[in-house]
């Protein structure tokens, strides 16, 4: 049975979503359909994947009614700013074919320009006050961002999704986020698929700790990751476009890891990210403008 969790303000959201970073706008309607009719019941995307509309024409084709489907979305640093992000917001559900977004969350921190990361978080609450999104929250803030926006923010933040996965479990960030009862959204919960830093190419799948596991519970890597995250009490975006895998990260929810097992798996992280560091985002580097609606 599907496992939920409910975000700080009630809010109820379905822990495991299908993920479409870097799925091409030309597959991304399939997959969505081909996930929902799978089962799913969450989809996380972001207005800079830029495949917003086929996220929408999914779930359109789809048949499953919106009020069945958590969907969640990002607002790009290029539009923050109260009102850039309260039109970043406009844009996304114009293009999503939606009046209303169940978690609509900051992409990326912009430390060099915190000001705008906070009139941005301004808009969102704007937002979740007006009842056009159902939940606010970040995504990549490291403790201090998150200290920074709680200095000022009215809403503390309902989620922050990061980097994590068994190679990069981030405990510092775990942590912050569960002291301030911020739920913890995993992306690249498997590792993206090959990991790829300084110097070695290595797979989380391939890993022995993970397929040994795997083996025991006549399970895949992938599976055993994906209820790592689970039985942690985080949520998982695990992205595929192949019917077959969308269908094998769904089917997780009738098996456990015990605890040594969770603890090897813990025990394999080294520390080392693969995608971009939080603190050097500036718009310089990583500005790109959103299209409209």
């Amino acid at each position: 049975m599907a496992i939920t969790l409910t975000l700080n303000n009630g809010t109820e959201m379905p822990a495991l979503g299908l993920g479409v970073f870097q799925t091409p706008p030309d597959e991304t309607a399939d997959a969505v359909a081909t996930a929902l009719a799978a089962g799913y019941r969450h989809v996380d995307t972001a207005a800079a994947y830029l495949n917003e509309r086929g996220v929408g024409e999914g779930l359109r084709r789809s048949g499953v009614d919106r009020s069945e489907v958590f969907l969640e979305t990002k607002v790009w640093i290029s539009d923050y700013g109260y009102d850039a992000t309260l039109h970043a917001f406009d844009k996304s559900i114009g293009k999503l074919g939606v009046d209303q977004l169940d978690l609509l969350i900051l992409h990326q921190p912009l430390p060099s320009r915190f000001d705008l990361t906070l009139e941005a978080y301004r808009a969102l609450e704007t937002l979740l006050a007006d009842g056009r999104v159902r939940a606010i929250g970040v995504s990549n803030f490291m403790p201090e961002h998150l200290e920074q926006l709680l200095g000022t923010a009215s809403v503390v933040p309902a989620l922050n999704q990061v980097e994590v996965h068994p190679y990069f479990s981030q405990p510092d960030v775990l942590t912050a986020n569960a002291e301030h009862g911020i739920l913890t959204q995993a992306w690249s919960p498997i590792g993206g698929i090959t990991f790829y830093r300084e110097g070695y190419a290595s797979s989380t799948l391939e890993d022995p700790t993970i397929t040994g596991i795997a083996a025991e519970h006549g399970r895949s890597p992938a599976q055993v990751m994906l209820r790592w995250h689970l039985q942690q009490g985080r949520s998982a975006i695990p992205k595929s476009t192949h019917p077959t895998r969308i269908a094998e990260n769904l089917d997780v929810f009738d098996f456990a890891l015990s605890e040594p097992e969770l603890a090897a798996i813990t025990a394999l992280d080294r520390g080392v990210r693969g995608g971009p560091d939080p603190a050097a985002i500036t718009l310089e580097t990583f500005g790109r403008e959103i299209p409209e609606a």
